[in-house]
């Protein structure tokens, strides 16, 4: 029976002292980063000599982040200020350009100079200089345009891309009286 008794006061024991040891809690922590894909579009076009005149180049469109930026090489040109619109349909087909529409013009705002609170056309883009040899570059950069995003008041797919003659005096309704159409590049979808 001693020894019954000296089992049992062990193990008490051992109870009590299991109750007695501290129990230690490890806290791991963990730091999630979210990653962010940007994507980005881009659509390369041919400028097409119209109007028996010899202006060629490219226009670069790039969608990165939910803007557009247009950069457009041009050659060929006389020396001075030339008009660049995006027009409403992507048809470069007439030997004049007058297949490419229209200045594109979704919102039905006047024609203006971009950015002008009386209103402007989505496709005004502006004017640009052609220096001594006739080449000249622009570059344009907005959120006002997507690339096939679908929205019909910023979508640029199923345009084209007019060089004009002349300058665009940003007044003249509804095109700017900017001159004949020298050169054209379609957007294709």
């Amino acid at each position: 029976m001693k020894k019954l008794s000296i089992l049992c006061i062990a193990i008490i024991i051992g109870f009590t002292s299991c109750k007695n040891e501290k129990k230690e809690t490890k806290t791991i922590e963990t730091e999630v980063t979210e990653t962010e894909v940007v994507t980005s579009k881009k659509i390369k076009m041919t400028l097409n000599a119209k109007s028996d005149s010899n202006v060629s180049g490219n226009v670069v469109f790039k969608e990165v982040d939910g803007e557009v930026s247009m950069t457009a090489i041009i050659s060929g040109l006389t020396p001075g200020q030339h008009a660049i619109h995006i027009h409403a349909n992507s048809d470069c087909t007439a030997p004049d350009g007058t297949s490419a529409g229209g200045h594109w013009n979704p919102t039905a705002q006047p024609h203006g100079k971009w950015g002008d609170e009386a209103g402007f056309h989505k496709g005004d883009i502006g004017n640009f200089t052609a220096d001594e040899n006739g080449n000249g570059t622009i570059s344009f950069t907005t959120d006002e345009w997507c690339i096939g995003c679908g929205d019909e008041t910023k979508d640029i797919l199923g345009k084209s891309v007019i060089v004009h003659a002349g300058e665009d005096d940003l007044t003249s309704q509804p095109s700017g009286a900017a001159g004949a159409r020298v050169s054209c590049a379609g957007i294709i979808e």
